[in-house]
């Protein structure tokens, strides 16, 4: 694959994944108001001057100037005319959104949240019945690296993790998710170690990558006698170029045999600046691959290709695909608020955690040229959560905003008062300019990285190893 054809498949697929979830939260505004016989005149993706459209009864399908977001116009709701525009003059009374009630009013305004929400956990929870479960091992550590961080806490071979900052019984993911969000920080890990429970404290090995700071545990997983697989091998590359091919399954690095995507990579930085000989498996038959590791445009002396372990799959029927969909959510719900949690805690800098159009795009390109549509599809379901989660947030112009102030105006109707539409149309212009302000801002942080990226700056030297796979 050409850099012009990965750059085509990276635009196409933060197209897709973008307006996907914008146009399937809209959507479900869209679907409760038409349900209730409300009028919508204004389906658009994005904000601002309409640029292509039809009209179909009393609704104008659009797309807008503006790209980073959209809306449904509902006859009567004068909240957004800001942003939105004002409402025709003759709509009847029985079809303004306005004067509904309240409790109509917020099943609209949730609608949006509630249909990005199902769509994160659709998409994994058909994934899991079309191709079942990753039948995962237990925690149980294989390799001690020497002079890292899993060695200065105390773990050993053979060790395995009962409980890793907290959480009890913690899977793989787990692990490597909170080491990757807590770099230089003490977490307290148990361990079972013959049959006795050993507390230890573990800091995480600082590493930036691609303008962010992560942590790395130093220590290889035992995931069984699973094969090693090439996941993806990145164009103009000396793996590319030396014929490594997506589906190759690893057997030896310079004849030395292996059982972890981990010991591949940590193999590779000990031959730097030497020719590395991988022994493969391809369609059955062995191959020998000779490569050197040169410096690549991210600035780090690499191969260029994702080793990775073929982790079997397991079938289940609807209700472990259910729990698959609702176990995957909430890690993504629980490793972002933690993100958050440290942001405001002063432990994670803002641009470290915040991300915009910019990093959605480095995201969504990387997941659709080395997982295909399977990634495209796994990111589409972590940016609709995200979405629907952020929109309920109390802010005015989200639709969090809205139930919020539809949940006072109900507690002051108790007393007898009301909230004029002159305050309405202050608080949400307030709500649009701090929206804005927030866009400026991660819109900003998102050049500042990249900068750091092409100049460089943004990766250190390479950390010993960690339960989670990255590319070499």
């Amino acid at each position: 694959m050409s850099l012009l054809q990965s750059g085509i498949i990276g635009v196409l697929a933060f197209i897709f994944i973008l307006g996907a979830a914008v146009t399937l939260h809209e959507f479900g505004h869209f679907l409760v108001a038409k349900l209730l016989k409300i009028r919508v005149e204004t389906f658009s993706f994005g904000f601002g001057p309409r640029l292509w459209g039809f009209k179909k009864g009393t609704t104008d399908y659009r797309i807008s100037a503006i790209p980073l977001g959209g809306y449904v116009k509902l006859g009567g709701d004068e909240s957004n005319a800001p942003i939105e525009g004002e409402s025709a003059p003759d709509i009847p009374p029985e079809e303004r959104f306005d004067l509904r009630p309240r409790h109509q009013r917020i099943m609209v305004a949730l609608a949006g949240p509630i249909m990005n929400i199902l769509t994160a956990l659709s998409i994994p929870f058909a994934g899991a019945l079309i191709y079942g479960v990753q039948a995962t091992a237990p925690p149980v550590v294989r390799q001690i690296l020497p002079g890292g961080a899993a060695e200065t806490a105390g773990l050993k071979p053979g060790d395995r993790i009962v409980s890793f900052d907290g959480n009890q019984n913690p899977k793989w993911k787990t692990i490597a998710d909170d080491a990757l969000l807590s770099p230089g920080q003490p977490l307290p890990v148990e361990i079972d170690r013959n049959g006795q429970r050993i507390s230890l404290t573990i800091k995480p090995t600082p590493h930036t990558e691609e303008g962010e700071t992560v942590g790395f545990l130093d220590f290889l997983p035992d995931y069984g006698n699973v094969p090693i697989v090439v996941r993806a091998v990145e164009p103009g590359t000396p793996a590319a170029e030396a014929q490594l091919q997506p589906g190759d399954q690893i057997v030896a690095v310079n004849g030395e045999q292996v059982k972890s995507a981990e010991q591949v990579t940590q193999l590779i930085r000990d031959h730097k600046g030497q020719p590395i000989t991988l022994s493969v498996q391809r369609n059955g038959k062995p191959v020998d691959i000779t490569a050197t590791a040169r410096r690549l445009s991210d600035g780090k002396e690499r191969l260029g290709f994702q080793p990775d372990e073929e982790i079997p799959y397991q079938r289940v029927g609807p209700i472990g695909a259910v729990t698959e969909a609702v176990d995957l959510n909430w890690e993504y719900i629980r490793v972002t608020g933690k993100a958050l949690g440290q942001l405001f805690a002063g432990k994670r800098s803002v641009r470290n955690t915040l991300s915009g159009p910019i990093g959605i795009y480095r995201v969504a390109s990387t997941s659709a040229i080395k997982l295909g549509w399977a990634g495209v599809f796994a990111t589409l379901g972590f940016l609709s959560l995200n979405l629907g989660v952020f929109n309920l947030l109390p802010i005015p112009v989200l639709d969090g905003g809205a139930i919020f102030l539809l949940l006072v105006e109900g507690a002051l109707a108790i007393i007898g008062m009301t909230i004029s539409m002159r305050v309405r149309e202050r608080i949400q212009q307030v709500g649009f300019v701090v929206v804005l302000l927030l866009m400026v801002f991660v819109i900003t942080n998102d050049l500042l990285k990249q900068a750091s990226i092409w100049r460089g700056g943004g990766n250190s030297n390479p950390p010993a190893a960690s339960p989670a796979p990255t590319t070499k």
